[in-house]
């Protein structure tokens, strides 16, 4: 199974964004498996209840369109991941710098999904303001942002991190625990889990991915305290030779 570390030396950001959330990849697959993800998180966020303060979300990588549909629901966004150059690439369109990824296409289509597609410039000023900070976490561990402690959260979102963090079944439900702690009683959990997968690839590299099921995502999130509110599978139908993909779990939880 990859490694932390291995992330740490051989992920490549640039390079993954340009492989996953590209727009105009010509693959198939490509622009499918995101804007499928970004109808999800559209519907989850439009539910009731999910607004507030201080969002975390746990496991940005080096990516915004977890956060496009959230930020019109909270104030205050802290990002957190393990590895340094996601969260160098994700402060590089924070700030606006030469080179960052063109997140433009993206924002267009959640505005569109909010019914206006032309407050996408709008959209990415309001975001950027938003994310505060920019910090390191490990899932793995009892405190995952240690030895920096947070303000309880309102709401904790993530998506596709878990299942490429945890070797194990045990390691999964245990960082769900760990990440419990980031919030609030009566705070939710907003995620994306990627199901039936066992590996990712870009760049002639190979990523583990732990193979979930529904029921084992859901039983987890239960065993850390959670009530589940809202649990959906997108089966996911495309033949796509960078991942085993079966489908994506949505989920809501409440603690």
């Amino acid at each position: 199974f990859t490694e932390a570390e291995y992330y740490q030396r051989n992920f490549n950001p640039q390079e993954y964004l340009k492989e996953f959330y590209s727009m105009s990849n010509s693959r198939e697959g490509a622009a499918a498996f995101m804007t499928q993800n970004l109808r999800s998180l559209h519907k989850m966020f439009s539910l009731d209840g999910l607004r507030g303060d201080i969002l975390i979300d746990v496991g940005c990588g080096p990516t915004i369109y977890q956060l496009l549909s959230a930020c019109e629901r909270f104030q205050e966004i802290i990002a957190l991941d393990y590895t340094d150059q996601n969260r160098r690439e994700l402060e590089k369109w924070l700030k606006n710098e030469a080179g960052a990824f063109d997140w433009e296409p993206v924002v267009k289509y959640v505005c569109e999904l909010e019914g206006d597609r032309e407050k996408w410039a709008e959209k990415q000023e309001k975001l950027r303001k938003k994310v505060k900070q920019v910090l390191k976490c490990d899932v793995t561990k009892a405190n995952p942002t240690g030895p920096v402690s947070l303000p309880p959260a309102d709401c904790i979102v993530s998506t596709l991190c878990l299942e490429g963090a945890c070797k194990d079944l045990a390691t999964f439900r245990s960082a769900l625990r760990n990440i419990s702690t980031l919030l609030k009683p009566g705070g939710h959990l907003v995620m994306l889990t990627a199901l039936g997968d066992t590996y990712y690839t870009f760049n002639k590299q190979v990523f583990s991915c732990l193979c979930l099921q529904k029921h084992e995502v859901e039983e987890a999130v239960v065993a850390a305290g959670f009530e589940v509110k809202f649990s959906e599978v997108e089966p996911y139908t495309v033949d796509d030779d960078r991942m085993d993909l079966r489908g994506v779990l949505s989920l809501v939880a409440r603690r």
